[in-house]
C-alpha cells in the first residue's frame, strides 16, 4: 500500500468508523458466539500471497464484528467507561504514523517533554499538591503515562519495597535479603482492585487485606491497629494502597484518617488508586473527595476511563521521582546519552523499555474539549446516574446498595442473591443490555454505569424499562414456582399425613372404626406386664382382660380378644410366633363363669398352654381314629319304644 492508496483507504476507514459509531445502537451489545468461533472462520495459516483490501474489510464486518463486545454502545453499562473520542483517535493515528519509541529524551525529545507538560496540566486540573508536579520550582516529583492502573500499583509497590529493603539492610547488614523480604507487609482494603494482590505476588511480599466499614470505606483506625499487630509479630509494614472510587461500588477510603494514622509509620508508602474517580476531580464541586491527598506518596488515575481518551493512557504521579526510578534503573551503555543528568528518561519510570507517543492523544483531548468541556461531560454522566437512582428508588421491589456520588449505581432486587443472579444473567443473555455484578457487604449486587459518550436520558429510561420487564417476568416465574413448591409440599405433607394416619390407625382403632369403641379399646400404660407368666411348669399367656386393660399386644389382637367375649359365633385361632403355639380364644370363655376357681387355670382370660396342647393332640387323635374306623349306622328303634316316648311327651304336656 503506497501513500496514494493509503489516502483512499484512510478516508474509507474514517467513513467506516463514523458509520460504526453512528449505527452502533442497531447492533447487539454483546456477541452471541461461543469460544473458538473465529478459529473455524479463518485459515490455519497466514496467506502466502497479498490479498485485496476490499476482501479484508469484508471479513472485518462478516467475521470480526460478530464477535465484538461494543463498549461504546448506548446499552453497554458494565465496568467503567472506555474513553473514546475523535480527537483521541486522531492523536493515536498521528502517534502511530510518527512511530517513535520514546524510551528516553534522546530517543524522541518531543515525546518525553510533551508527556511531562501534559501530566502537569492534568495534575493541576485535578488539584494535586505542587510536589507532584515536575515543572514546579523545587519539586522532586512528576507524572508519567503508564499502560494501566495495574502497572501504576505495581511500580509504586516495587519502589516502596526497594526503599524498605534499603533501610532494613542498613539496620541489619548481616541478614540475608531474602529473610528481610519475608518480613515486608503491604495493606489494602477488601474493596481494593485485584491488581494490588497481583502486585504483591509479583513483588514476593505479604499482603494483608482489611475489612472496610459499612460504606465500604477503609478507616484509619483499622490500618493503625493492623500495623501495630504486625509489628508485634516481627513484620515490617511498608506499603498501603488506598482507593478513591472502588471498582465494586465506587466507595472512597477515608484518606485523611489513613494519612494521619500513617504519621506513626513514616517509612510506609501511601498510594492512592483513583483510576475512575480521579478524573472527576477536575470539577470543583467534587474536589472534597480528594481530601487527604497531601499525605500520599503516589496517585494514579485513568484518562482512558472518564476523560474521553482512548486506551492505553493511565497517569501516575509521585512525590519523589528518585525513590521511584532508583528501584527500576537499568542503565546499559547503549541507552546512555549526553543529557541523562538533566533530562527525564521515562524508561526508568516503569517496567517496559519501549514507549508509545501516548501524550499526543491526551494533548489533543485536553485542547479540543478544554477543561470546561470535560467537566460538562463528567457532570452529564453523574446526572444520568442520579436519574437511574431515582427510577430504582421509585420501585419498592428494588434497593440501592451504594452511595451514588459519581456515575455508578449499585442496585438489586430485594430478595436472595440467586434471584439477582438470575435477573442479571437473563438480561445479559438477551443482548439488550450489558451489566456486570459485584459483591458489596457480602451481597450480590448489579452495577449500572453510564459509559457512552453521548448517552441520553432516553437511554437510561430504556435501560430501566428493560430491567423492569425482565424483573416482572422473573418474579412471576418465581411466584409460579413458589406456588408449585407449596402444592408439592402440600402433596408431600398429605402423603405423610396419610402414612402417619395409617400408623396411628394401627395404634388407635377409634380413629377410623367406631365399632371398636363398643368392643373396647385397650388402654396403654407405661408399665406393661409381661405377656407370658410362669405358673409352675406351664407357661400362661395373658389376654386383655387378665392385665386390667393394660396390654403389650397391639390393638388388632386385643380387639379380637375383647370382641371374642361378646361375639358368640367367633372362634378364632391365634398363632404366636415367638411362643411357637396356637391359642384358641374361645377356650378362655370356659373359665370365665361365676364360681370359678381363683387359680391361674381358672382365672378369667387366662389360657393354660399345656392343657391346650394336650387338647389339640387328643382332637387330632380322635380325628385320625374316625378316619380309620368304618362309620356304623345307628340301630332302628322298636315301635314299642316309639309309643313310650310319645306317651311320656303327652303326659309331660
Amino acid at each position: 500500500m503506497d501513500s496514494t492508496e493509503f489516502r483512499k483507504r484512510g478516508m474509507e476507514m474514517v467513513e467506516y468508523i463514523c458509520n460504526y459509531l453512528e449505527t452502533l445502537g442497531e447492533r447487539r451489545v454483546t456477541p452471541s458466539v461461543e469460544p473458538g468461533y473465529l478459529r473455524h472462520l479463518l485459515p490455519s495459516e497466514a496467506p502466502h500471497e497479498p490479498e485485496d483490501w476490499d476482501q479484508i474489510m469484508l471479513d472485518v464486518e462478516d467475521k470480526i464484528m460478530p464477535g465484538v463486545t461494543h463498549w461504546q454502545h448506548p446499552r453497554f453499562h458494565a465496568y467503567f467507561p472506555a474513553g473514546n473520542s475523535f480527537p483521541s483517535i486522531l492523536g493515536d493515528m498521528l502517534g502511530d504514523g510518527i512511530g517513535c519509541i520514546g524510551f528516553s529524551w534522546a530517543a524522541s525529545p518531543a515525546c518525553t517533554e510533551l508527556e511531562t507538560i501534559v501530566l502537569d496540566w492534568l495534575g493541576k486540573a485535578i488539584g494535586l499538591p505542587d510536589h507532584f508536579l515536575a515543572l514546579k520550582e523545587g519539586s522532586t516529583g512528576g507524572g508519567v503515562i503508564q499502560t494501566c492502573a495495574s502497572e501504576c500499583v505495581l511500580v509504586t509497590m516495587l519502589a516502596a519495597r526497594a526503599q524498605a529493603l534499603k533501610r532494613l539492610k542498613a539496620q541489619h547488614p548481616f541478614v540475608e535479603e531474602g529473610h528481610l523480604l519475608s518480613k515486608l507487609m503491604a495493606y489494602c482494603s477488601k474493596e481494593a482492585h485485584s491488581c494490588v494482590e497481583k502486585a504483591a505476588m509479583i513483588s514476593f511480599v505479604k499482603l494483608r487485606i482489611l475489612e472496610p466499614d459499612e460504606n465500604s470505606s477503609l478507616r484509619g483506625q483499622t490500618i493503625g491497629e493492623a500495623m501495630e499487630e504486625d509489628e508485634l509479630q516481627g513484620l515490617v509494614p511498608f506499603f498501603v494502597s488506598t482507593t478513591l472510587g472502588t471498582t465494586g461500588s465506587c466507595a472512597f477510603d477515608n484518606l485523611s484518617e489513613i494519612g494521619h494514622e500513617l504519621k506513626k509509620f513514616p517509612c510506609v508508602w501511601l498510594h492512592v488508586d483513583a483510576a475512575y474517580a480521579g478524573n472527576s476531580f477536575i470539577c470543583p464541586e467534587l474536589k472534597p473527595l480528594l481530601k487527604g491527598i497531601e499525605y500520599a506518596d503516589s496517585f494514579n488515575t485513568n484518562p482512558n476511563k472518564w476523560l474521553l481518551t482512548n486506551f492505553d493512557c493511565s497517569t501516575l504521579w509521585v512525590r519523589d521521582r528518585i525513590r521511584l526510578t532508583s528501584a527500576l534503573v537499568v542503565d546499559p551503555l547503549y541507552l546512555k546519552h549526553g543529557y541523562s543528568d538533566s533530562a527525564i528518561d521515562y524508561r526508568h519510570w516503569g517496567v517496559p523499555l519501549s514507549r508509545r507517543f501516548r501524550s499526543l492523544k491526551l494533548w489533543f483531548v485536553l485542547r479540543s474539549y478544554g477543561i470546561s468541556g470535560l467537566q460538562h461531560y463528567i457532570r452529564h454522566h453523574i446526572k444520568l446516574a442520579k436519574r437511574f437512582e431515582e427510577l430504582v428508588l421509585k420501585d419498592n421491589r428494588f434497593e440501592i446498595c451504594n452511595q451514588v456520588k459519581l456515575g455508578l449505581v449499585c442496585f438489586r432486587l430485594k430478595g436472595s442473591d440467586k434471584l439477582n443472579e438470575k435477573l442479571l444473567s437473563t438480561i445479559n443473555e438477551s443482548g439488550k443490555l450489558h451489566m456486570v455484578p459485584a459483591s458489596v457487604n457480602d451481597r450480590y449486587i448489579i452495577r449500572f454505569c453510564a459509559v457512552a459518550q453521548n448517552a441520553t436520558a432516553e437511554d437510561i429510561d430504556y435501560a430501566w424499562d428493560i430491567i423492569v420487564d425482565f424483573a416482572n417476568e422473573l418474579l412471576e416465574k418465581e411466584q409460579h414456582d413458589e406456588i408449585s413448591d407449596i402444592i408439592n409440599r402440600k402433596k408431600l405433607d398429605t402423603l405423610a399425613q396419610k402414612r402417619s394416619f395409617f400408623v396411628r390407625m394401627v395404634s388407635d382403632p377409634k380413629i377410623y372404626n367406631p365399632a371398636i369403641n363398643k368392643a373396647g379399646t385397650p388402654k396403654l400404660s407405661m408399665e406393661l406386664p409381661s405377656p407370658v407368666v410362669s405358673r409352675g411348669s406351664a407357661p400362661i399367656i395373658r389376654t386383655q382382660s387378665s392385665v386390667d386393660h393394660n396390654s403389650w399386644i397391639s390393638w388388632p389382637l386385643a380387639f379380637l380378644f375383647n370382641s371374642n367375649n361378646e361375639d358368640k359365633g367367633n372362634n378364632c385361632s391365634l398363632r404366636f410366633r415367638h411362643l411357637d403355639t396356637n391359642v384358641r380364644t374361645s377356650t378362655s370363655r370356659r373359665n370365665s363363669g361365676a364360681g370359678s376357681s381363683p387359680s391361674p387355670e381358672n382365672e378369667p382370660g387366662v389360657v393354660n398352654v399345656q392343657q391346650q396342647q394336650l387338647l389339640n393332640q387328643q382332637q387330632q387323635q380322635q380325628q385320625q381314629l374316625q378316619l380309620q374306623q368304618p362309620q356304623q349306622k345307628s340301630p332302628r328303634k322298636s315301635p314299642l319304644t316309639i309309643r313310650k316316648l310319645s306317651s311320656s311327651r303327652e303326659n309331660h304336656k
